[in-house]
């Protein structure tokens, strides 16, 4: 009996010892718990990641079709929805590598008008697959070449007829003959004219990036430059006789064309600063500079100082050609400057073309 006691005693030691170890262990887990407890309290929410979604993109297809014989070209594939009808044309460059950009006029409709470049392909979309014809609008040039070249000729011509060539004008005759100052005043007054539209075309006007056709540029070539041949023949000939009127004739009116070529520079550049600043009136408002107060009177005020300005010097030159010049100018100055400024759709202000 007392050894099983003593056998036993040890047992009964080591109760208490496992017991102690277990609420140790106990007490152990119970910390860890609390700790990270306050590990998750501090960090904030658990927030489960988020789950991408894949967005589906519809391309849409645009086939393109000659406007004659309603045949297939090409088909233009995987155009983004974010495409314009620019992106589209050059992706049918790729394809079709005798058709440029601006050589190529799409429509909606066979004899509907063409598409702006800027236009949207989404907005033109009825399904995924889109129809538009094809037409070759011909070689193109810039509007900056158009009015650069068809200004030079002038400047240029004239001067040849200005220092009396021997193959335009009889030599003997150019030599005896004395010239008028108006001859002089002439032509320093036709250079700096077309000087004007030259920088005013470098430096003022601004144009739309556009194409036109090559043959609209050979027809103004021919108006332009034909008109200053007849024009300078005559005022330069060896035979040239001066006004009427004399001296008074001459500088009233060639103080009337200054005014006037001052007067048409000052509304170009009022204007250019109009489109530039996006007003929405649809005409420029009258400013403190004079020149500018013809816009209480008239839309386009350059169109009334450039009648102006071949007034002024069919009076001054007293020549039959200026006064030419001046009735055929007026209905062509108006088709090709309204290039320069024309109302936008919403009369949000003017668009420089």
């Amino acid at each position: 009996m007392l050894r099983r006691q003593k056998l036993g005693a040890p047992e009964h030691k080591r109760d208490p010892a496992a017991h102690g170890g277990t609420l140790s262990m106990s007490h152990n887990n119970t910390r860890s718990f609390f700790n990270f407890s306050q590990l998750v309290l501090s960090a904030g929410n658990l927030k489960s990641p988020p789950v991408l979604k894949h967005s589906k993109i519809t391309y849409f297809e645009v086939e393109i079709l000659d406007v004659q014989s309603k045949k297939q070209i090409c088909i233009v594939d995987k155009v983004p929805p974010s495409s314009t009808l620019l992106d589209v044309k050059h992706k049918f460059h790729k394809a079709c590598p005798q058709w440029y950009p601006s050589r190529v006029g799409l429509q909606l409709e066979r004899n509907g008008p063409y598409l702006k470049d800027s236009v949207n392909i989404q907005s033109l979309a009825v399904s995924s697959i889109i129809t538009l014809y094809f037409t070759d609008l011909g070689q193109q040039v810039g509007w900056t070449t158009f009015f650069l070249t068809e200004y030079t000729g002038p400047l240029l011509i004239y001067l040849l007829f200005y220092i009396r060539l021997s193959t335009i004008y009889d030599q003997v005759e150019s030599t005896k003959n004395f010239r008028h100052p108006v001859v002089h005043l002439a032509c320093f007054c036709h250079c700096l004219h077309y000087i004007r539209h030259l920088l005013e075309t470098l430096f003022v006007h601004k144009f739309s990036g556009g194409h036109t056709p090559l043959k609209n540029m050979i027809k103004g070539c021919a108006f332009y430059w034909g008109f200053t041949s007849w024009i300078a023949y005559y005022i330069n000939h060896p035979r040239y006789t001066p006004p009427s009127f004399g001296h008074r004739q001459v500088s009233l009116a060639a103080l009337g064309f200054l005014m006037c070529e001052a007067g048409n520079h000052f509304i170009n550049v009022a204007l250019a600063h109009q489109n530039h600043s996006g007003s929405k009136a649809c005409f420029p408002s009258p400013t403190y500079n004079p020149f500018t107060w013809l816009f209480l009177l008239v839309s386009c005020p350059n169109y009334t100082y450039e009648v102006g300005s071949w007034i002024s010097f069919t009076v001054m030159t007293q020549t039959l050609p200026a006064h030419e010049i001046l009735s055929a100018n007026l209905p062509r100055d108006m088709t090709v400057q309204t290039f320069d400024v024309l109302p936008s759709e919403n009369c949000g202000g003017y668009e420089h073309y």
